[in-house]
Order: structure tokens, then C-alpha cells, then sequence
């Protein structure tokens, strides 16, 4: 190839560059920005922020905890849903738990290391029941009001594991024993069954595997239809979702208006007023809003005791 023919084709090559970062590393990104200061977008393109006074706290597009410095629930406030993002509704580490339906299993923690660094990590089912007891109890809805199908009255999955010979369908036709795989032996430990097919239900021990016997979970008679909603006791998938559903905002009324001082039937009134419809009419289902709908209320009904 000539040199002249080379430059050529070289300089070509630069023009074409220099063209297409003018049109989109400079012309399009500030069309784009152009467009976004038109009345009605702005607040969107600047992330829909939220100002108290002038301040900034927060976003109507992300999700925050209304807790303490120990991570207790304040009263007074309507509390959001579970998250898994980072410590907690963490813009930075957006993500799911990846824990499905067939996580029912713990993994027991090691007694002799302390409670906060022994190895212990919760199935999905036992934290969806230990949330439902928690919620429950903030809300004060009574004994028993946060039980679960598939979750022991201690508030961890009801699952054993079952040994004994098995058929051709993989189910066990004579049990030898039968381990309560999420309650870990203690001095203080009754499993949630005296006896599954009259073969008595042990403690499990830290250390043992229990993957060769029969995984069964045991449904027991909580009702179908718990008290406790199911995203009061689950994370979205991004972890950052700020809604909640209309019935764990119903159920959150009392406790808010007894915590401010006020009338029940204002605190109902403020949440119908922040209850959003379907997308589009028919995409997902009706929810609340809580950074917005706590706002309100301090706007409306500073604490009042």
C-alpha cells in the first residue's frame, strides 16, 4: 500500500472520529440534559428528590428505614418492607437476597463462638418467619398472630429431616428418626413435634449433615391467609423498592397514631391519600408510598403525647 493512500485512509479514520465524539460524546448528551430541564422533568432527570425545609432526605424512587441507632422500628413512623441492599435500602449495592422457595434449611451456627460471628445463616423460610413475629409484635395484633404456614411456634422454618428406607417414589415407608433440622439443640429445646410417624422428632446438632434424609417441611394450622403481609416479611428484588401494599399500611395505623397522639381515622385518611394505583391502570397492584406518607404526617401531625 502507497504511503499517500495510508494518510489518506488515516486521516479519514480521524475525521470520522472527531465527527462522531462531537455528535455523541458532546451534541447528544446535551440535547439529552436540554430536554430534561423541560418543566415536568427536571424533578425526574434529578433523581425525583424529596426536601424537607429545604434539605434533602431522600428520593420518592428509593426505599429508607425509619429506625433507630439499634435498628429498632420507630412508632411513629410507617415502616418499609425488608431490604437486602447493603445494610439496608443502600443505593450503592442494590440487589436480591438470591434465596428461593427451596431455601427452608439453616445453616446452624457454632456454639462455641458468639452469636454474631458463629457461622448461622437463616433459610428465607426462617426469616420470613421470624419477620412475621416481629411485625406482629410491633403492631401488637396478639399471641400467635404472626404464625406461618411451615414456621415453628419459636419462629424458624418447620422443616425435618426424615431417615428410614425409602420406595421407588423416594418417600421414606419406615422412619428410623426424624431431626427438626432448624432447632439446634440447647438445654432449653423441645422441637416443634413430639413425633412424626411415631418415631420422636430430636434437636438438630451443630456439625451434623442432615442432606441424607427426607426434607420435609410441616405446614401445621396456621391459616392460609396470615395476618401479616407477605412484602411486611419480604425484600423486592432490588432492594430498594420505597412501597409498601395497602394492607401493611391498614395495619401499621394504629401503632402511628397512638405513637403521635392522634386519631386513628386521620392517620387512615393520610394513607388513602397516598395510595397509588396500577401502573397504567392494570401493571402491578395499589401501594403506598412511605417516605412520602411519613413526610405527611410530620407536616400534618408533629408527636403529639
Amino acid at each position: 500500500m502507497k504511503f499517500s493512500n495510508l494518510v489518506r485512509q488515516h486521516a479519514a479514520a480521524l475525521r470520522a472520529l472527531l465527527v462522531l465524539t462531537v455528535i455523541l460524546g458532546i451534541g447528544y448528551p446535551v440535547f439529552i440534559w436540554l430536554v430534561a430541564q423541560l418543566p415536568g422533568l427536571r424533578d425526574k432527570a434529578d433523581g425525583s428528590l424529596v426536601e424537607v425545609n429545604g434539605k434533602v432526605v431522600g428520593s420518592s424512587l428509593i426505599g429508607q428505614s425509619f429506625t433507630d441507632a439499634d435498628g429498632k422500628a420507630l412508632p411513629q413512623y410507617f415502616q418499609s418492607r425488608p431490604s437486602n441492599a447493603g445494610t439496608g435500602y443502600d443505593p450503592m449495592a442494590s440487589g436480591a437476597g438470591n434465596l428461593g422457595p427451596e431455601s427452608i434449611v439453616d445453616t446452624l451456627g457454632d456454639p462455641a463462638l458468639p452469636a454474631d460471628d458463629n457461622g448461622y445463616k437463616p433459610s428465607l423460610l426462617t426469616m420470613v418467619c421470624e419477620r412475621s413475629d416481629a411485625v406482629a409484635e410491633l403492631e401488637g395484633l396478639g399471641k400467635d398472630a404472626g404464625t406461618r404456614p411451615f414456621c415453628t411456634g419459636g419462629g424458624v422454618g418447620a422443616v425435618l429431616s426424615v431417615f428410614g428406607p425409602r420406595d421407588n417414589h423416594g418417600n421414606v415407608v419406615h422412619p428410623t428418626r426424624v431431626v427438626s433440622v432448624n432447632e439446634p439443640c440447647s438445654s432449653t429445646t423441645t422441637p416443634f413435634l413430639n413425633t412424626y410417624q411415631n418415631v420422636r422428632v430430636e434437636c438438630a446438632r451443630y456439625g451434623e449433615d442432615y442432606s441424607l434424609g427426607l426434607i420435609v417441611p410441616v405446614r401445621g394450622s396456621a391459616p392460609a391467609d396470615a395476618q401479616v403481609p407477605a412484602d411486611a416479611v419480604t425484600a423486592s428484588g432490588s432492594g430498594l423498592d420505597p412501597h409498601i401494599s395497602v394492607a401493611y399500611a391498614n395495619l401499621q395505623v394504629d401503632r402511628v397514631a397512638k405513637a403521635r397522639g392522634i386519631n386513628p381515622d386521620l392517620v387512615r385518611a393520610a394513607v388513602a391519600d397516598h395510595t397509588e394505583g396500577r401502573t397504567l391502570g392494570f401493571f402491578g397492584e395499589p401501594r403506598v408510598n412511605v417516605l412520602l406518607l411519613n413526610m405527611d404526617l410530620d407536616r400534618l401531625y408533629a408527636l403529639n403525647r
